[in-house]
């Protein structure tokens, strides 16, 4: 396990040149927005617009703060996340537009190459000590708001609000989350095919 601070996303822009992300973490490291196998990264977004485009991608958004994002199918569909909604997945290689009924927000994107695998991402509330069971091959997570003690086996990070922590082959191990107040925790875990 080793944690990954704030400090140490990566700024660039986006694929479409709208904004910017802070890239948090990808497999393979270094690997660039063509050749990854996973990427999970934040965003500020300022204006409505266009998503990128990743072709063979499934991708999952939160909210983490703001007042809202819609997205706008070429279907015709829509979808309203906020802050307080579960993420929400679809393919990141048909046309979605973003719309902004409240201001800017500031979300969190996990994608994964579909010949490398699959992903999952979940939002936990946290009031009390859990325990979280995984049975990926890599785990990643996010404290957002409060800071969290993880505990796994004798060891234990504590994440602050903000970093990440980053657990490979965790398959089989349990770890034991300290909220630190009422803490909002994402969880992403990724399997590879």
């Amino acid at each position: 396990m080793h944690l990954v601070p704030a400090s140490a996303y990566r700024r660039m822009p986006w694929k479409n040149g709208g904004g910017e992300t802070w890239e948090i973490a990808t497999s393979p490291c270094g690997a660039s927005l063509d050749d990854f196998d996973w990427r999970v990264s934040m965003a500020r977004v300022q204006a409505a617009g266009p998503f990128s485009q990743f072709p063979g991608v499934d991708r999952t958004l939160a909210v983490l703060e703001g007042g809202g994002l819609a997205l706008r199918f070429a279907t015709e569909d829509r979808v309203a996340l906020t802050a307080a909604a579960e993420p929400f997945s679809f393919p990141a290689d048909i046309p979605v537009d973003a719309e902004l009924p409240a201001g800017g927000i500031t979300d969190l994107n996990v994608m994964t190459r579909r010949s490398f695998g699959h992903h999952r991402l979940r939002r936990l509330a946290l009031a009390e000590p859990a325990l979280l069971t995984s049975g990926t091959d890599d785990i990643l997570l996010l404290a957002w708001n409060a800071d969290v003690l993880v505990r796994d086996r004798d060891v234990e990070f504590t994440v602050a609000a903000g970093d990440t922590l980053h657990a490979d082959n965790p398959a089989g191990r349990s770890f034991a989350l300290y909220p630190r107040g009422d803490a909002i925790l994402f969880a992403v875990e990724f399997w590879r095919s």
